[in-house]
C-alpha cells in the first residue's frame, strides 16, 4: 500500500524514500514514538493512540485516496475450497454477517470497539471502518492487480490478479438470497 500511495502522489518509491521491515503496528508504533523512523503505515485501530502521544501527525488517511487496492482478503487452499466448500462458504457467510452487524448495529461495534482501543475516540475510528467495509466483499481484481503490480519481486511482473482468485462462492452467496434474508433480519 505504501507503494501505491506514494505513486499516487507522484514519487518514485525505489528512489525518493527508504523502506525497512518494522514489523506489526505495536512494533511500528513504538519505533515511530521512539523516533526510530519518520513514517509508517498504521492501522486505523492504532492511529489515535499515535496521535495522543504528540509524536506524530496523520499525513493522509490512505481510505480516502481514490485508489483501488485489496486491503483485506480471504486466502484458501484450492484443497481447502475443494474438499470443505461448504465450511469455508460458512465461512465467508460469518464475515458478511459480521460486516452487516458492524455496520447496522453500532453500539454493539463501538463497545467492541472499545473494548480493544480501550479509551481512544470511538466514534471516528468506527466511521472510518465502516465506511471501508463493503457490504458484499467479494473480490475484485483491479484492487489485486494494483497489489500485484506494486510488489518489488520481479517473480510478480506479468502475474494476473484472475489466476489468483476465485469468486465463485461469493457468488453462489449472492444467488442463494442470503444477503435477502440479513437485511430482512433472519441472517
Amino acid at each position: 500500500m505504501t507503494r501505491v500511495a506514494l505513486r499516487y502522489w507522484k514519487l518514485d518509491p525505489e528512489k525518493d524514500v527508504s523502506f525497512f521491515q518494522s514489523g506489526n503496528t505495536p512494533t511500528r508504533t513504538a519505533a515511530l514514538i521512539a523516533g526510530h523512523m519518520d513514517a509508517a503505515l498504521v492501522s486505523s485501530t492504532g492511529v489515535a493512540k499515535i496521535v495522543a502521544t504528540g509524536c506524530c501527525r496523520v499525513l493522509a488517511d490512505l481510505s480516502e485516496l481514490p485508489l483501488d487496492f485489496a486491503n483485506y482478503g480471504v486466502v484458501v487452499s484450492g484443497a481447502l475450497l475443494k474438499n470443505q466448500r461448504d465450511n469455508v462458504k460458512r465461512f465467508l457467510q460469518a464475515i458478511i454477517e459480521g460486516i452487516h452487524t458492524f455496520k447496522t448495529k453500532p453500539d454493539v461495534a463501538r463497545a467492541i470497539l472499545r473494548d480493544s482501543n480501550g479509551d481512544a475516540e470511538i466514534g471516528p475510528l468506527y466511521e472510518r471502518l465502516s465506511k471501508s467495509f463493503r457490504d458484499f466483499p467479494s473480490p475484485e481484481n483491479r484492487g489485486i492487480q494494483n497489489v500485484i503490480d506494486s510488489l518489488p519481486t520481479p517473480k510478480a511482473r506479468g502475474a494476473r490478479a484472475e489466476d489468483f482468485t476465485d469468486a465463485s462462492l461469493m457468488e453462489e452467496i449472492r444467488k442463494s438470497g442470503f444477503m435477502d434474508k440479513l437485511h430482512a433480519g433472519k441472517g
